[in-house]
């Protein structure tokens, strides 16, 4: 199993995640502005576990951790999504990439890149498990504030069954959607 951690784009504060379409949120430490830290539980198609997402507050931003099991061999995009639903076998409901800033898809776009893009892949190996960490400046876990994941009701985290190629608006080409947890607060 490969880790990642890297440190990209926007802002990030503080407050509460949780889950919905057949999955939970665990307890998270509290804060003045809500949990420091969140687990979002992630579903396929067939309503079975397939990982976790967890979002925590850190000084650059929030950190985002992806862990992968049961899941196909090779690279998978995952991004989050500007509604908060999970609607299986296709997540369409989830609708779009989280995009309060209104730019392209993509951290090799000119154009800039849409607040619910991440900056790399998660591999995962042939154990059919991987995992991967992302600071992300471009979020935040302040419900108040204008790139919170809690914006319109909540978002939601999809994986894809390829690769993000960075640039292929609006969805990096990374085909269909096979994996969700919703983001509430």
């Amino acid at each position: 199993m490969r880790l990642v951690w890297l440190v990209v784009g926007g802002l990030g504060a503080v407050a509460g995640l949780g889950v919905a379409a057949g999955a939970g949120a665990l307890a998270a430490e509290p804060h003045e502005d809500g949990p420091h830290e969140i687990r979002v539980k992630l579903v396929g198609s067939q309503g079975q576990p397939v990982g976790s997402v967890t979002f925590k507050t850190v000084k650059k931003g929030v950190k985002m951790t992806i862990k992968l099991e049961n899941v196909p061999f090779g690279e998978h995009a995952v991004h989050i999504h500007e509604n908060p639903v999970c609607d299986a076998p296709d997540f369409h409901g989830a609708g779009g990439h989280f995009n309060p800033a209104g730019k392209q898809h993509g951290y090799q776009n000119p154009m800039g890149h849409h607040n619910g893009d991440l900056p790399g892949n998660v591999m995962v190996d042939e154990d059919h498990m991987g995992e991967a960490s992302f600071v992300l400046k471009d979020i935040s876990l302040d419900p108040k504030a204008p790139d919170s994941l809690f914006l319109n009701g909540g978002t939601s985290v999809v994986v894809h069954e390829h690769a993000d190629d960075m640039k292929t608006d609006p969805s990096g080409d990374a085909g269909n959607r096979i994996a969700c947890g919703v983001v509430k607060e």
